[in-house]
């Protein structure tokens, strides 16, 4: 065993303890994070616009808040990228994370210097969570590969912006660093053809532990390596361990997946988008995400039969049902206030 993955299991232990004590205070947890938002919320543009100093209770935020969509928030959104300060959240955003909207076009989703943490600690926390429980640390000697977007920003508003996998890219720990696939300047690559014989390229003779992406653009990757030598993923690395997806549905993706590894990996899923890292996969054990309560963002749930209603219920953590198809609705520490992200969720216990 090397020095890394020796110092893994004791931090991975502490961090579990961590994850387990925050299941047992959830809702406290929400009730606290709110009135925290709410607080650094009133004296932003949209605090005064929706009274943020008489706000007192969730009651009361629910009345002087609704629900809103991307189009909704533009009016704000462009008032961030004229370059002006405390309209969402206080100060301006660290970064705008750039994404494609499927009737809105490009959207522009702030992150602040308080709500990065929520993406860096929560990737990280599924990772130690997972060797707490497996006892399995020997992937972090390995090389690991995170398939991303280019890490090459531009500026909006003088802010930078760029995708999220793009913008995350900076803030990997310096001692994964060493471990991380591919390099920078691949990684910079724009047209997907070229990046991907270059990744392919730069990792089939290196020790591979830990593969980490959306499933179709890690199944786009193993069939290249298949290509290029005719094996599958496990001759090829037979150290492979852990997989870890996210952003899109991963049963359809499953089958051929596992079959392009050709043996049985330990698989991590996980629910980021550039709005938040919502929920991460906890367990081995059994089905479901851990939801992530206590990382600066309030959640909402609206019964997913009502969303289009005129007054539609919204519920707060303690008064969800097992069972129940929610949309889910986000306030965070970047200054998304009822933000309708989209998805639709269902608890499998509370």
């Amino acid at each position: 065993m090397k020095i890394k993955s020796f110092l893994a299991k004791p931090f991975a232990n502490y961090i579990y303890k961590g994850v387990r004590k925050g299941m047992l205070t959830a809702v406290q947890d929400q009730e606290n994070i709110l009135k925290e938002l709410i607080k650094v919320g009133r004296d932003t543009d949209f605090g005064k616009d929706h009274n943020f100093s008489t706000i007192g209770s969730y009651e009361d935020f629910k009345k002087q808040v609704p629900i809103r969509d991307y189009e909704q928030f533009r009016p704000y959104i462009d008032k961030i990228k004229e370059g002006k300060h405390n309209v969402l959240w206080k100060g301006k955003p660290i970064y705008l994370a750039k994404t494609s909207g499927t009737t809105s076009g490009v959207k522009y989703i702030p992150i602040s210097k308080e709500s990065i943490d929520n993406h860096i600690n929560t990737a990280r926390n599924a990772l130690l969570t997972y060797i707490a429980e497996s006892g399995n640390s020997a992937f972090t000697d390995g090389k690991m590969i995170f398939l991303s977007g280019s890490p090459e920003l531009e500026r909006v508003g003088g802010i930078p912006t760029g995708r999220l996998s793009g913008i995350v890219n900076h803030h990997i720990p310096n001692y994964l660093r060493k471990n991380q696939l591919p390099s920078y300047e691949t990684n910079c690559i724009e047209d997907w053809e070229t990046k991907l014989d270059k990744i392919v390229e730069e990792t089939v003779n290196e020790n591979m532990t830990l593969i980490s992406g959306i499933p179709p653009w890690v199944q786009m990757y193993f069939d290249r390596l298949r290509l290029k030598t005719g094996k599958s993923v496990k001759e090829i690395f037979p150290n492979l361990s852990v997989l870890v997806h996210g952003g899109v549905n991963f049963e359809p993706y499953r089958a051929k997946l596992m079959d392009s590894i050709g043996a049985p990996v330990a698989t991590i899923e996980s629910f980021p988008a550039s709005e938040g890292f919502f929920a991460f996969q906890d367990t081995q054990a059994g089905e479901g995400l851990l939801l992530n309560t206590n990382s600066g963002i309030f959640f909402e749930f609206i019964p997913a039969s009502e969303i289009h209603s005129a007054n539609p219920k919204r519920l707060s953590l303690k008064d969800v049902e097992v069972g129940v198809n929610y949309a889910l609705i986000i306030n965070n520490n970047a200054g998304l206030w009822g933000y309708n992200i989209g998805d639709t969720i269902k608890f499998l216990s509370t």
